[in-house]
């Protein structure tokens, strides 16, 4: 029988997932109705599209986690089943984080400007910097679920022995074990949220750089390229405010129920993890010219087709 808690669970979860999908497929159709019509794709349109449809797998398997949580838990709660999804939803979450911070490592050599001869040369080889990323990830994504499995194993055999006054020392050995590697996946994330940070930092030195340039040539202190600046610096803040939430928030859920593992609230844990992916699209749009006029046209039309024709006069 469900409960007042379990409906608003799922209402809260079927929110997230619609909001989500209809920001990361409107990218995904921009940019993939573009390519088609210019016969091109751009780097930016290509990692957008990526990370678009990244997220609405990651999504999809985030709605059926809730569901199977919320209707069977006893399936769910099986060995296979849990360890699966675990590993699942840690795959695509990494894959979105660094999609995400090969965008915003993108954005920074495309809009900033310095002279030193390292930044011109790494530059002019940006899209070897970005498929260099991109490789990196992916190693980084076989360890870090060999790391998983492992996490997963230990889980479950704490679970099996909690309650055995016998296996203390060994308990004890486990549990190290346990923060050990969760340590060593913590500092794994890091690696995107550091380039993500410098990324902001210097597109930060080149915006201050270029607006002082401005004042000296007296043209004033606003023109294409500092609105660039400053729409790229608002887009990689936006992305480090969500990751920091998003990352404290799955430490925080991976603790709690470690430690408290038959409590009814906590199924509710897992609704932050929908937070990002969720709204990362629209701050994608917003910060985007492109998708930005595109939807902005969409919803005028959607707008001007929902008043209908206007009555003929009489």
């Amino acid at each position: 029988m469900a409960t007042e808690l379990d409906n608003i669970f799922l209402i809260v979860t079927i929110v997230e997932f619609i909001i989500g999908m209809l920001g990361n497929a409107f990218i995904g159709l921009v940019n993939c109705s573009d390519g088609i019509k210019n016969l091109k794709v751009f780097s930016a349109d290509f990692i957008l599209t990526c990370l678009a449809s990244s997220t609405i797998v990651q999504l999809l398997v985030m709605l059926f986690n809730s569901c199977l949580v919320e209707f069977d838990p006893y399936f769910y709660t099986t060995y296979r089943i849990r360890q699966l999804a675990g590993m699942l939803l840690y795959m695509l979450n990494d894959l979105t984080t660094w999609l995400a911070t090969c965008l915003s490592v993108f954005y920074f050599f495309k809009i900033a400007h310095f002279p030193h001869s390292l930044f011109l040369w790494l530059r002019w080889r940006m899209n070897r910097v970005i498929a260099l990323l991109l490789t990196l990830s992916l190693f980084l994504l076989i360890f870090e679920c060999s790391l998983v499995y492992m996490l997963a194993d230990i889980t479950m055999n704490i679970i099996r022995k909690s309650n055995l006054t016998l296996y203390l020392d060994e308990n004890k050995t486990l549990y190290d074990k346990f923060s050990t590697i969760s340590t060593l996946l913590s500092l794994i994330n890091l690696i995107p949220f550091s380039l993500c940070l410098t990324s902001l930092l210097f597109l930060f030195l080149s915006l201050v750089r270029h607006t002082r340039n401005l004042k000296l040539s007296s043209l004033g202190s606003r023109d294409s390229s500092t609105e660039a600046h400053r729409r790229a610096m608002k887009m990689v803040m936006s992305f480090l405010f969500l990751f920091i939430f998003h990352f404290f928030s799955s430490q925080m859920a991976c603790w709690i129920v470690f430690v408290s593992r038959n409590n009814r609230y906590i199924k509710f844990i897992m609704l932050p993890f929908n937070v990002f992916p969720s709204c990362h699209s629209f701050i994608l749009i917003l910060g985007n010219s492109k998708l930005r006029q595109t939807a902005m046209r969409l919803l005028w039309h959607l707008r001007s087709h929902a008043k209908g024709p206007n009555p003929s006069p009489l």
